[in-house]
């Protein structure tokens, strides 16, 4: 529901007249403030570029003030939002949780075709896998690939070292299921935006989940892709080292003082020292698991450069880019970046942007 309301959201700032646009902004704001704190805060929209605009004052919230100021000031263009084509294979489970299910767009073809999957964002505290950019849909599908979009656990249900390997569930029973979908397992690659573009980056770079003794046949599957497109990204969910290499937390941006405990579940900061503690933060660190033999990484972001001004922009900060840049040259994986106010920018869709990467690698085995 909430990524719904966040869509029409956009379609109001997008598409209706002055007078109409005041009234429905005003409604959807109270629907999208489900904390009813009169703000709106990065979560609870889910598009940090968008964000970015309607927070005036760059203080991390957008009132309802801001959001009926940016109704007159952002670009409107005629005509109605597009919606998603119905998928071919809705609501498909590939886990044991509720949340573990996709949906499924075919590519039409003969032949086996590639697959390209969707990762949706939300600091893994909400989201929906029908927030799959139409636009990217639709590149795909007209090149020939088909599409997946998933839905995974939050932070209430599992830590974030569990939820990332949600992901790779999904890239194993694809694969298991690749003659029935008309899907070349060996042509895999997935993208997404904020904490699906981190999950993406983490498929990327982590080694390969199959367990060749499970009795499991899902489990027997490599979860290793081809490529990966991130769009508004982080470069690692261990939060000491974001500390050091992106900037730190500032108190006042955080959702309570023990935030990072629930991170990862941990019942303590002793758990930060003991040999489990450190096992996980290594798991959840894409940067010290970037490696020569991963695939072609694509990272893009829309937020300026400079200090952070809010919560916000420290999680969506160019500097994620520029740290996973320099990672990657220094192992010799392929790397493309794209920064906001610099030659680099994307001057398009980020979102198809990020596909026609993915679909120009796609014939490019990745680690199988």
């Amino acid at each position: 529901m909430r990524t719904r309301l966040t869509a029409l959201f956009v379609c109001a700032l997008m598409v209706l007249t002055a007078s109409a646009l005041v009234c429905q902004v005003t409604d959807w704001f109270r629907q999208l403030d489900k904390n009813g704190d009169g703000v709106i805060v990065p979560d609870e929209l889910n598009r940090p570029h968008l964000f970015a605009q309607l927070d005036a004052d760059s203080d991390g919230k957008v009132t309802h003030e801001e959001a009926q100021k940016a109704a007159a000031r952002l670009p409107r263009r005629a005509g109605r939002g597009t919606e998603l084509p119905k998928p071919d294979e809705s609501n498909v489970k590939y886990g044991p949780h509720e949340r573990n299910v996709l949906d499924l767009w075919k590519a039409k073809s003969s032949k086996p075709t590639p697959l390209i999957v969707f990762i949706h964002g939300g600091g893994f505290v909400g989201g929906d896998k029908s927030h799959i950019p139409p636009t990217a849909l639709k590149r795909a599908l007209e090149e020939g690939a088909s599409v997946m979009s998933i839905n995974y656990r939050f932070l209430q249900h599992a830590p974030i070292q569990d939820i990332l390997r949600d992901g790779g569930r999904a890239i194993q029973f694809v694969r298991a299921n690749a003659a029935k979908y008309n899907i070349d397992p060996k042509r895999i690659a997935c993208f997404g935006s904020s904490a699906g573009a981190g999950t993406s980056l983490w498929l990327a770079v982590h080694p390969d989940l199959a367990d060749p003794n499970s009795d499991d046949p899902v489990a027997k599957q490599s979860s290793r892709i081809s490529a990966c497109a991130c769009l508004n990204g982080q470069a690692t969910y261990d939060l000491l080292e974001w500390q050091n290499v992106i900037y730190p937390f500032k108190p006042e941006w955080m959702r309570s003082p023990t935030e990072d405990l629930g991170f990862y579940h941990f019942k303590s900061r002793a758990d930060y020292d003991t040999e489990e503690g450190r096992k996980i933060l290594d798991e959840c660190s894409m940067l010290r698991l970037l490696s020569s033999d991963d695939p072609p990484i694509f990272m893009s972001c829309t937020l300026p450069q400079g200090d952070p001004k809010n919560r916000n922009h420290l999680l969506h900060h160019p500097r994620h880019v520029e740290v996973v840049k320099k990672k990657a040259e220094s192992v010799g994986v392929k790397f493309e970046g794209h920064l906001a106010g610099d030659k680099s920018a994307i001057k398009g869709d980020p979102a198809v942007a990020a596909v026609d990467f993915l679909l120009r690698h796609l014939g490019e085995n990745g680690k199988q």
